[in-house]
């Protein structure tokens, strides 16, 4: 959904206002600095598209939804920011990191979830012929989430799923056993549900076993898709006010990280970006 300035606010435009994503090789989307995260000017059906060309033309590559938390950690940690940058396709997810685009002068034109891409790139790959494997989750949670998926996309496949166990990616017997696992099955598309950084982590490892494949680093999507948790109403989805909905959820959890690091740390992008937007008026002025 695209949203326009209004005075203070921000108002819903109509679907026919939505610019096509210009996302050629010759036609890059437009990217903005957000923090240390340069995010890129995408829609969700972009994104999708995108996709399709490039399992097409055999080539692979990741994605990674740039939420708030993401963003912060990145700014805070130069490896971060090199390992977010390593993706072939960087979104906004989270309304913050979308209006801090905006306020530098970059229209990003809507929010793109991780969540809601777990069934619009399981949809394109029903179309597309690809397959589908899940990883992530504790155990039973991908499955649940596959069986979800075959119900909502008529002709997908599911190559397999995996829970590995928490804190696997620290034994390297396991470690290469996650990757072998998702080498063995051959999908066309692999949604990664460990958090960030280290579903990233593992997906860099996951590319050089699977270069044809295309990589969804998906958070909480995978036990999302399959009921554990459910989504925000739309409304505050629209207007930034899923991240309470989430801490409703689970409190216990994201209390620290919502309040303490994330909501202050907005607040400073936002107002980095809008003095960024300033100074370079200001600069065209004096010239």
């Amino acid at each position: 959904m695209i949203l326009r300035k209004v005075g203070l606010g921000w108002a819903r435009r109509r679907s026919e206002d939505i610019p096509a994503d210009p996302f050629t090789a010759t036609s890059p989307p437009a990217r903005v600095r957000v923090g240390a995260v340069h995010v890129m000017a995408l829609t969700e059906t972009g994104v999708a598209d995108h996709v399709s060309r490039e399992w097409a033309a055999g080539r692979g590559g990741a994605i990674v939804t740039a939420n708030v938390d993401i963003v912060r950690a990145a700014t805070r940690d130069p490896a971060l920011a090199a390992l977010v940058a390593r993706s072939e396709l960087v979104v906004a997810d989270g309304m913050p990191v979308v209006w801090a685009g905006r306020l530098a002068g970059t229209p990003i034109p809507e929010r793109v979830t991780g969540a809601s891409l777990v069934h619009t790139l399981s949809e394109r790959a029903a179309r597309d012929g690809r397959s589908v494997y899940l990883l992530g989750g504790d155990e039973g949670v991908p499955e649940a989430a596959a069986a979800v998926l075959l119900e909502r996309c008529p002709g997908l496949r599911i190559a397999g799923t995996h829970a590995p166990p928490y804190g696997f990616d620290a034994d390297p017997a396991t470690r290469r056993e996650a990757v072998e696992r998702a080498r063995a099955a051959a999908p066309g598309l692999v949604l990664v549900g460990l958090g960030f950084p280290k579903q990233e982590r593992l997906i860099l490892e996951l590319r050089a076993a699977l270069p044809a494949a295309w990589f969804l680093g998906c958070g909480a999507g995978i036990p999302m898709a399959a009921g554990q948790f459910r989504r925000a109403p739309e409304v505050l989805q629209r207007t930034g006010g899923e991240w309470l909905h989430r801490l409703a959820l689970e409190p216990r959890r994201l209390v620290r990280r919502y309040l303490l690091h994330d909501a202050p740390f907005a607040v400073r992008l936002l107002a980095g970006a809008l003095r960024a937007r300033l100074l370079g008026r200001v600069r065209l002025l004096g010239r």
